[in-house]
């Protein structure tokens, strides 16, 4: 790769074109990244592969009734022809597909099967993200080594737990202090009501089991403090409808917190439909210069220029990003002389659900639809080993009534079918697992050496699997999960292992992973690349395991944390 100024190409003009930081991708972990650069006085660029979307002016179905939509909200069997892929993904349907990018725009080659869900617009996948918060707990970070089964984090809770709550307090997450060893406590806002069915479950699990079967922690600001009043975002009503984009801001998502408080200190500059190539290295720096980005739409090549440079493009995106940033230096991807870039590709098991009724609560019903559920804390495999797998799971779970009771066939048309719609069913409870999964070599990702995209760009080949330890996992869940229900008196269960592909969790992680050893591991303790200090990984791809809990948060910490040591290390001179 030649020096960057040597590329003859259409830009206008370098000057112009550069910045003290620039960012690749506007999530979660993008947005939360050009926050803490815009805040901390850095001029700053988010390269956003997708269209614009601004808070509330691009929902255009926040408001609709379901009758409304064309097809009553289900999405049409063309549509399902033409997209077999994303229209499986949770929250996928006529009102939100819009938020998701069609199987046809950005082909993949799925050397195993992977279903790579991917929400291609400003924001990204922080408008169509389950919104679950748990901490991870120091169990977490060490449970690979502790038990023999991977490599640690090379930070551990107590590094993590400031920045933690650092994120909480800004974006809103509710919960109570429940004290679990496994689910450390955090800054929260007013806990989401257990119901009736739900209290009952609560008790008969923590006295016949000792688990914790608690109200979940939830990005949703169900009382807002001064930053949320700050940031424009007001309290959850409970409409429900989140994936649709939220007018209220009442979840955290990127386009209604952190871009918009990142775009009031003016240093913001977003740049939608830049298709990110590569990132330039200079060889006689020794350091990244620039982004080489195709525009999506006209397919002009161009450069920006910035001195820091954060990858938060999403994980496997991420991996594709540094894979194709290729120079004499870095033959095989950018900061890759340990050649695990693209490995150890890892995700959630979310195989196991089950459901059934729960007979009695008749006088009982709940005042919200609420969007946030319970959660089962993880009991498997914390303190010491206790299965025949390595690794943890957390249970989802909830109570509700059937919206439609005595109304079935034997019920007569007219008055009397009219009555028995007004009247709440039956009460069903229902739960599903999210599992720990290994992080092996052999699951991986690389580029295709034939088939590129229609930017150029070579396409991702996927090769990812479960293994034997998640079969043992899934029938550990519907045993215990079944033993609780039934404990509780919940009646006709039925139980699922879906066996669905790796990738439909949306959680996949790994690849660019953080680690002490440079020749194991390509991110450093502060996200930066062992061998190119001024790139920053702070994406779901630099995880070097999966835990058992949701993995937003953290990459939000991670971020945060990642750019007050990224500034300060601009400030000594070292980057």
């Amino acid at each position: 790769m030649p020096d960057s100024t040597q590329i003859n190409i259409n830009t206008k003009g370098k000057e112009q074109n550069t910045f003290d930081a620039i960012v690749i991708g506007s999530g979660i972990s993008g947005g939360w990244a050009a926050k803490e650069l815009c805040e901390k006085g850095l001029k700053t660029l988010v390269l956003e592969r997708g269209r614009d979307v601004q808070h509330n002016k691009d929902y255009p179905t926040a408001n609709l009734s379901r009758w409304e939509l064309p097809h009553r909200g289900r999405v049409t069997q063309q549509t399902i022809k033409q997209n077999p892929l994303i229209s499986k993904a949770a929250g996928y349907d006529e009102a939100t597909q819009h938020f998701f990018v069609k199987d046809a725009d950005h082909p993949y080659v799925q050397e195993k099967p992977f279903d790579w869900i991917r929400g291609y617009q400003v924001g990204g996948k922080s408008l169509t993200w389950g919104r679950a918060c748990a901490r991870w707990s120091e169990y977490d970070f060490t449970s690979p080594e502790r038990f023999g089964y991977g490599k640690n984090f090379p930070i551990g809770y107590d590094d993590i737990k400031d920045w933690y709550s650092h994120v909480e307090k800004f974006i809103g997450v509710c919960g109570n202090a429940d004290g679990i060893p496994s689910m450390p406590d955090g800054e929260f806002l007013p806990a989401y009501e257990l119901n009736k069915v739900e209290q009952h479950l609560q008790k008969v699990i923590k006295e016949k089991f000792n688990r914790h079967y608690v109200s979940g922690r939830w990005a949703h600001i169900t009382e807002p403090t001064q930053i949320h009043i700050d940031q424009g975002r007001t309290q959850c009503l409970n409409r429900n409808l989140c994936m649709r984009g939220c007018p209220l801001g009442g979840y955290f998502s990127s386009v209604s917190s952190t871009l918009p408080w990142a775009k009031k200190t003016g240093n913001l500059t977003v740049r939608p439909h830049s298709v990110v190539h590569s990132i330039i290295y200079d060889e006689q720096k020794g350091k990244a210069v620039g982004v080489k980005v195709i525009d999506a739409n006209s397919k002009e090549e161009m450069i920006f220029y910035a001195r820091i440079i954060f990858v938060n493009a999403s994980a496997l995106n991420t991996n594709l990003i540094l894979l194709n940033s290729t120079s004499n230096r870095f033959p095989n991807g950018l900061g890759n002389d340990s050649g695990v870039l693209g490995k150890y590709i890892c995700f959630h098991n979310y195989r196991g659900s089950m459901w059934g009724y729960m007979p009695g609560f008749e006088d009982w019903y709940y005042k919200v639809s609420k969007p946030a559920e319970c959660i089962i804390a993880n009991f498997r495999n914390v303190e010491k080993r206790d299965t025949d797998f390595f690794g943890g799971y957390v249970i989802y779970s909830g109570a509700s009534r059937e919206k439609l009771s005595d109304a079935d066939a034997t019920t007569p048309l007219g008055a009397e079918y009219k009555d028995a719609l007004s009247h709440p069913g039956r009460w069903t409870v229902y739960m599903y697992m999210q599992g720990e999964t290994i992080a092996k070599e052999s699951n991986h990702v690389r580029l295709s050496a034939t088939e590129k995209d229609q930017w150029g760009i070579p396409l991702l080949i996927t090769s990812v699997d479960y293994d034997e330890n998640d079969d043992k996992m899934v029938q550990d869940f519907l045993q215990q999960g079944k033993a609780m229900m039934e404990a509780a008196g919940v009646k006709d269960i039925s139980t699922w292992d879906s066996k669905q592909a790796p990738g439909l969790d949306i959680h996949e992680m790994g690849g660019v992973r953080m680690g002490s050893d440079p020749n194991t591991s390509i991110l450093n303790e502060f996200n930066q690349l062992h061998h190119c200090k001024n790139v920053f990984v702070t994406d779901g791809a630099c995880m070097t395991s999966t835990g058992s809990q949701s993995p937003s948060i953290l990459y939000m910490a991670f971020t945060a944390r990642a750019v007050a040591h990224a500034v300060e290390e601009m400030k000594k001179g070292n980057i």
